[in-house]
């Protein structure tokens, strides 16, 4: 399995040059050692390389000649985070305009419907799970948020740990996307359930911890 880049050593200069021109469009071998001056063993050494880091893949250039295809080299979704991402920058933005142009109550409105829509869609993909604190763990995993489920040391229940918050800036600037998650957990995991927050990033510590009890 490629690794995740954000874990590989920093890039060479060689690398780091390879990986912007590939983000331009896609190159073979040869034109990348043409490129850069470099023999074809050590273009395809750099190539090799960002391929096991998960940050470049190989397929063959279409071609309407005979013959078999050159292999073209292109860059992979992962390799996205080596470039500058504005994303937190423009949500923060987005969120002061809503606030700027509808108010706070508009604001919250917003974030209702947000909530509705993620609610309907939570539900939909825990349908068929016999254990849905279990599945809405992988659903928030999979949005980023490195989320687990442990047993409480006290035996009260269980708890919905997550390690990472990637709304963070977000989440500071309109805290009501915090409320509205607790609220969307209580949703899906049914009446049944109480939801409890326990820890919370931004309130200084170091993950959020929402405890899991029957009601």
């Amino acid at each position: 399995m490629a690794d995740d880049p954000r874990s590989a050593p920093q890039l060479s200069s060689a690398k780091r040059r390879i990986v912007d021109v590939l983000k331009r469009r896609a190159h073979t071998g040869p034109e990348l050692a043409d490129r850069f001056g470099l023999t074809a063993e050590a273009i395809r050494l750099h190539l090799n390389d960002l391929a096991d880091h998960g940050l470049v893949r190989s397929s063959p250039r279409a071609s309407s000649g005979a013959g078999r295809p050159p292999v073209e080299w292109s860059l992979t979704d992962l390799a996205a985070d080596l470039f500058p991402d504005r994303h937190a920058d423009l949500t923060v933005s987005l969120i002061e305009s809503i606030r700027t142009a509808v108010g706070e109550v508009g604001l919250d409105a917003v974030i209702a419907a947000r909530t509705v829509e993620q609610t309907a869609d939570y539900r939909t993909r825990l349908a068929d799970r016999a254990d849905p604190l279990a599945g809405l763990a992988e659903i928030r995993s999979d949005e980023g948020y490195m989320a687990e489920v442990v047993d409480a040391d006290d035996g009260r229940g269980r708890l919905l740990i997550e390690h990472h918050c990637p709304i963070c800036d977000a989440a500071t600037s309109c805290q009501a996307l915090c409320r509205s998650e607790l609220e969307l957990f209580q949703e899906v995991l049914g009446a049944d359930i109480t939801v409890t927050r326990e820890q919370h990033l931004l309130s200084g510590d170091q993950r959020c911890v929402y405890r899991i009890e029957e009601a």
